[in-house]
C-alpha cells in the first residue's frame, strides 16, 4: 500500500514538473511571437516607433480603446508627431489646467472656462496646421515620386520594387509614407490596402489620382510608365498653380489670425487700464453675455475669413 502511494505520488509529482516546463515554453514562445508582432507592426506604422520610452502607457491604452482615441491616433499619425494618444492627453490636460489658471488669475475667475477651450481648440487646430504642413510638403514630392516610379516601371522593376526604391531615395514625409506602404506589403497587405491607408492618412487630390493610376494600372496592367509620365507633368503644374495662389493669399491668412488676437489683445489692455475692470463686467449675467458673444463673433470672423481665401485647385 505505501509502495502504491510512493509510485503514485512520483508520477503526479512528474507530470506536475512536465506541465510546468511546458507552460514555461509556451509562455516565453508567445512572448517571442508578440516581440515580433509589435516589431512588425511598429514597421508597418500601425504602432508608433519605440525609438524612445513612452509615458503614460496606462491612460495611452485605455484612450485607444475609445472611439476618439482611435481618430486622435490616426490624426497624430498623418502629422508624422512622435507622440502617443496618451502623452498628448496628459500634455493637453496639463497645458488646460494651467491656460484656466492664468486666464482666472490675468484676467478674472469668468476667463479661466474660455481659456481652457481655447487651449483645447489651440491645440487641435496645431494638429490641424502640422497635419496640412505634411500634405503640403507630401504634394509637392510627388511630381519626383511620379518621376521615380515610372523609371522604376519602365526599367522593368515591379511595382512593389518602384515603391520600396523610392522609398529609400525620397526624403520625409514621402519616404517615410513610401516606407510604411513597404513594409505592409511586405507582410502580405495588398496593393489597393496599402496605398488606400496612404492616401486616408494624407487625403489630397493629387495623391487620390496618383494612388488610383497606380491600383488600376496594379490590377488591369496597361500602360503605366505613360500614365506616370503625363502625371508627372500635370503635377509640376498644379505645385507651380498652388504655390502662386498660397503666395498671393498669405497677407489674407494673417489677417484671418490678427483679428482674434487684436480682440484679446484689447482684455488685456482693459484691466491694464483700469485694474479690476474685467471682473466687474463679468459679475453680471449681461457682462458675461457681451463677452461670450464678442469671443462668438471674432470666431465667426476667423472662420469666414478663412472660407473665403480657400481656394481649391
Amino acid at each position: 500500500m505505501d509502495l502504491d502511494l510512493i509510485t503514485f505520488t512520483t508520477g503526479v509529482t512528474l507530470l506536475a514538473c512536465a506541465l510546468v516546463v511546458a507552460g514555461v515554453q509556451a509562455y516565453a514562445s508567445g512572448r517571442a511571437q508578440q516581440a515580433d508582432l509589435v516589431a512588425r507592426l511598429n514597421h508597418t506604422g500601425w504602432l508608433p516607433p519605440t525609438g524612445r520610452p513612452r509615458r503614460f502607457r496606462a491612460l495611452d491604452r485605455r484612450i485607444r480603446r475609445t472611439r476618439a482615441g482611435r481618430a486622435l491616433e490616426r490624426k497624430l499619425a498623418a502629422t508624422g508627431l512622435d507622440v502617443t494618444p496618451g502623452e498628448f492627453t496628459a500634455y493637453l490636460l496639463a497645458g488646460v489646467a494651467g491656460l484656466w489658471l492664468v486666464g482666472q488669475a490675468a484676467l478674472a475667475p469668468f476667463f479661466g472656462p474660455i481659456a481652457a477651450l481655447l487651449g483645447v481648440w489651440t491645440a487641435w487646430q496645431f494638429l490641424t496646421w502640422q497635419r496640412q504642413k505634411r500634405i503640403e510638403r507630401f504634394i509637392n514630392q510627388l511630381p519626383e515620386l511620379s518621376r521615380i516610379l515610372a523609371n522604376a516601371t519602365h526599367a522593368g522593376l515591379a511595382l512593389r520594387t518602384a515603391i520600396g526604391m523610392a522609398a529609400e531615395e525620397l526624403e520625409a514625409p514621402a519616404g517615410e509614407e513610401l516606407s510604411k506602404v513597404a513594409d505592409q506589403l511586405a507582410v502580405g497587405r495588398s496593393m489597393d490596402e496599402a496605398l488606400g491607408e496612404l492616401a486616408d492618412r494624407l487625403p489630397s487630390r493629387e495623391l487620390v489620382v496618383l494612388v488610383t493610376t497606380l491600383v488600376l494600372s496594379n490590377r488591369a496592367g496597361g500602360q503605366v510608365v505613360a500614365a506616370l509620365r503625363n502625371l508627372t507633368e500635370t503635377l509640376e503644374e498644379r505645385k507651380e498653380t498652388r504655390r502662386e495662389i498660397r503666395t498671393q493669399l498669405s497677407q489674407v491668412n494673417m489677417t484671418s489670425y490678427a483679428v482674434p488676437v487684436l480682440g484679446l489683445g484689447s482684455l488685456f489692455l482693459m484691466n491694464g487700464v483700469k485694474d479690476g475692470a474685467l471682473e466687474r463686467m463679468t459679475g453680471s449675467p449681461l457682462g458675461q453675455a457681451a463677452v461670450i458673444a464678442a469671443f462668438g463673433l471674432y470666431a465667426v470672423g476667423f472662420v469666414l475669413i478663412r472660407r473665403m481665401s480657400r481656394i481649391d485647385v
